[in-house]
């Protein structure tokens, strides 16, 4: 299957190794020094794009955490691209992926978990000569909902790319009063590309 310009374009600017240094020096107060990683797989190829994504403090670059996949996709040829979220279900065995790509060649369907309800609308429009803006969120804005060891954890999800940036919106939410508690409080992280990994994209 051919994949749509626009999944391709957006694959283009997702694949890389990011950081928010100019945001947190700008207020430290408010965002973590975070370096991002976010890694093409070779899962779901046949419609989709799908990443590895995880992120560490820039002071503890060999404990990455939040783990997770990515998958875009376009079902139907009318319809917008589609975000889905999966989790792994042994993260230890991932974790540090980012920078090791090597172990995501092993990554196979059987090892992530689907997550319902973890799902974005995604959206785009030109900006400028070859240069375009997507915007992936919920329309419900119903935050993804999910069980980890035992526990239950809400986030609410979402995220902008453009060629010059990547603007992650994800905030936890506490499931008893509804509020975000960690994240993107008072506006997105934005990360600047440091590295680009678009030659590991599949297309």
């Amino acid at each position: 299957m051919t994949l749509p310009f626009e999944l391709i374009t957006l694959g283009r600017y997702m694949a890389g190794e990011f950081d928010n240094q100019q945001q947190a020096i700008a207020d430290p107060a408010w965002y973590v020094h975070l370096r991002l990683w976010q890694r093409p797989v070779p899962l779901f190829t046949e419609d989709s794009l799908t990443f590895f994504a995880e992120q560490a403090n820039i002071v503890n670059l060999d404990k990455p955490y939040r783990p997770r996949i990515i998958r875009i996709y376009k079902s139907d040829p009318n319809d917008s691209l589609q975000v889905q979220y999966y989790m792994l279900k042994d993260t230890e065995a991932i974790r540090g992926a980012g920078q090791c790509p090597e172990v995501l060649t092993q990554l196979t369907p059987e090892a992530i978990n689907f997550l319902p309800g973890c799902s974005l609308t995604l959206k785009y429009h030109q900006v400028a000569p070859n240069s375009y803006e997507f915007s992936a969120f919920s329309e419900t804005g119903t935050p993804c909902d999910f069980s980890y060891q035992g526990s239950n954890y809400q986030v609410s999800l979402g995220f902008e790319a453009t060629l010059e940036e990547f603007r992650v919106y994800d905030k936890g939410i506490d499931p008893t009063t509804g509020k975000a508690i960690w994240g993107a409080l008072m506006g997105p992280f934005r990360f600047k590309k440091r590295q680009d990994f678009a030659s590991e994209l599949p297309v």
